[in-house]
């Protein structure tokens, strides 16, 4: 088979197998960290009782991804106090390893009255990996001329003391009979210190057509030359799609050249999104959310 073709192991955690206190429903937008060996730890967010959002972990060891070697007990971040723009939860999005700390980039969720929520993206650090403190009780992107109607999930890479940040950008609310839909895309920003960001309203995936209004959750490696970007592309339910480019700036959508089985337990028979890509050893492995934005798990794809 040829570039981008990806065999679908399906669901490989289970939420029925987690039994922590504070998984309730959902294991969703999975952020895999590499250890040591083949032992990765992979953050995500599950919902309580109240359906809010919180982060957690588990490790486990690529060999034997269903054995899981450790869970967090707790959550590592939780949702921030009432009228601040994370109470209604936390979801993970990326992870830096800077100067001996980690760096967690997050999307803090609030509810609306006019809209259904607002997204921003928040920063919390930690020196253990176990207890994450946030950088600000306010979003690092928070509204601006560029980014007026809401940020979320992003991917950051460090080049030559730059670090460029892909991330989602919304730029309009679509109120319609049935309720609110927001419109975003994604945008590049890019920092000297991965805190303070520098925005100049670029657009790098746009929408394809007039039906799709929802592009999400970027996931950019680079493999010499070229950038690649995973993402998520939604008309009615999402679907995981790709693109290239030679500079990070200017992508080609090359969404008809990711070609990814069907899991045999079907749990991402009516959408994949938010999917996280890594390379071990020159080998790329693919970690994703199927059907009701990861109610039932999270499964997992080798390449091929």
């Amino acid at each position: 088979m040829g570039k981008n073709n990806w065999i679908n192991k399906g669901l490989i955690w289970n939420i029925k197998d987690f039994q922590c206190g504070w998984i309730n429903t959902h294991m969703a937008v999975p952020v895999l960290e590499h250890l040591h060996a083949d032992i990765y730890r992979m953050y995500f967010c599950s919902r309580d009782k109240f359906n809010r959002s919180q982060i957690g972990f588990f490790d486990f060891d690529l060999n034997r991804p269903s054995k899981i070697l450790n869970i967090s007990k707790n959550p590592i971040l939780q949702n921030g106090h009432p009228g601040l723009f994370d109470d209604s939860g936390v979801t993970p999005t990326w992870l830096l390893n800077l100067n001996g700390k980690k760096y967690l980039y997050y999307v803090g969720w609030n509810q609306g009255v006019t809209v259904r929520m607002h997204l921003y993206i928040g920063l919390a650090i930690s020196d253990d990996g176990h207890f994450f403190k946030k950088v600000s009780e306010v979003p690092i992107l928070d509204r601006g001329p560029n980014d007026p109607y809401l940020t979320a999930t992003l991917s950051i890479i460090e080049e030559n003391g730059i670090y460029r940040m892909w991330y989602v950008s919304g730029d309009k609310w679509d109120i319609r009979p049935d309720g609110a839909y927001p419109h975003y895309n994604i945008k590049y920003a890019q920092s000297q210190d991965a805190i303070r960001w520098e925005r100049n309203k670029i657009i790098c995936i746009d929408y394809k057509n007039k039906y799709e209004h929802a592009i999400a959750r970027p996931c950019v490696v680079k493999e010499g030359k070229v950038y690649k970007m995973w993402y998520s592309y939604k008309g009615d339910d999402y679907a995981i799609g790709y693109a290239e480019s030679l500079d990070g700036i200017s992508w080609k959508r090359m969404d008809e050249d990711f070609n990814i089985s069907n899991s045999s337990d079907l749990f991402d028979s009516q959408m994949r999104a938010y999917a996280y890509v890594i390379n071990h050893k020159g080998k790329k492995f693919m970690f994703f959310n199927g059907n009701d934005y990861g109610k039932f798990g999270i499964g997992m794809a080798a390449e091929v």
